[in-house]
């Protein structure tokens, strides 16, 4: 069955396209829904997945020239920030006499 969730929909074919559907499902061993689902994403969904790859392409090797790795340039960025304040301000209350 589905492993993913889908939408019914009825569509009207020619005797022609109905033909051809039929042929195609017949050689490829797919269902004439699998067939009509592929050419869909074929035509119209695949601006998305291009421009994707393109943005992929674009930015690959970016950050080649640089000398920290990610997780230093992230960390060196909180420094100072909302989240070292906010690691600060538990760790002086988890050492408040009052508290405990």
């Amino acid at each position: 069955m589905y492993t993913y969730i889908v939408e019914r929909t009825q569509i009207y074919l020619t005797k022609r396209e109905s033909i051809a559907l039929a042929k195609a499902a017949r050689e490829t061993g797919r269902t004439k829904s699998q067939l009509i689902r592929e050419a869909i994403e074929a035509k119209y969904l695949t601006t998305q997945n291009d421009e994707l790859v393109d943005a992929l392409k674009r930015t690959a090797g970016l950050w080649a020239d640089r000398t920290e790795t990610g997780e230093e340039y992230v960390e060196r960025i909180r420094r100072g920030g909302r989240l070292e304040r906010l690691y600060r301000e538990a760790d002086q209350r988890a050492n408040d006499p009052d508290r405990r």
